[in-house]
């Protein structure tokens, strides 16, 4: 089609383009949404094991994956494991992420304790909440290969959420899903450096 007056040349190819960002944006809209993944990658210091694993898709938590996480993040002492509270999960995932390392493997220390566990950790060792969280699956004691402990602290404690526990010493923090509280085992001040 040819116009010989420009003004009506003008409104055809506007109404054309128009046409055309209509269609564009009806198409992207078509286009499926798939949910935000949440992904953990862990390695046991004490069993040796790894596991790379999607434990939820959008607001959905993933049974199965929760299941092989709880099994896991056992007691790596008697072998007994219990259902850990999932937003531990989001917890060290957002972790990493506010750790610079979103993608970073996370070394355990210590998953789930069992009553048994926690009374011989305490018999043996200084440091050990004799109602320790860990034995309710909503506690976890952890590394992060690149990040030193000092940073990983300061990088939970600034998420503002559940309990951020600072072994110096050790070379590990504990975090956990409980109240927001904060502690250092073996800083002469209570938090040193």
């Amino acid at each position: 089609m040819r116009f010989r007056d420009p003004f009506l040349a003008m409104v055809a190819l506007s109404g054309f383009v128009l046409m055309l960002s209509f269609v564009a944006k009806e198409s992207a809209s078509a286009r499926p949404v798939f949910p935000e993944e949440r992904r953990l990658r862990l390695f046991h210091t004490h069993t040796g094991e790894r596991i790379d694993i999607v434990y939820r898709r959008g607001d959905a938590y993933l049974d199965d994956a929760l299941g092989r996480l709880d099994h896991f993040l056992r007691d790596h002492r008697t072998g007994q494991g219990l259902h850990y509270d999932p937003h531990l999960f989001d917890l060290l995932t957002d972790l990493t992420a506010a750790a610079g390392k979103p993608d970073a493997e996370i070394a355990v220390v210590c998953g789930y304790r069992s009553p048994w566990s926690n009374e011989f950790l305490r018999a043996h060792t200084a440091g050990v909440a004799k109602h320790s969280l860990h034995m309710q699956a909503r506690a976890i004691d952890i590394r992060l290969p690149g990040v030193s402990t000092r940073d990983l602290r300061s990088a939970a404690l600034s998420l503002h959420r559940g309990g951020v526990g600072y072994y110096p010493r050790s070379g590990f923090i504990h975090v956990d899903t409980g109240r927001v509280t904060q502690w250092c085992f073996g800083c002469s001040d209570g938090l040193a450096d």
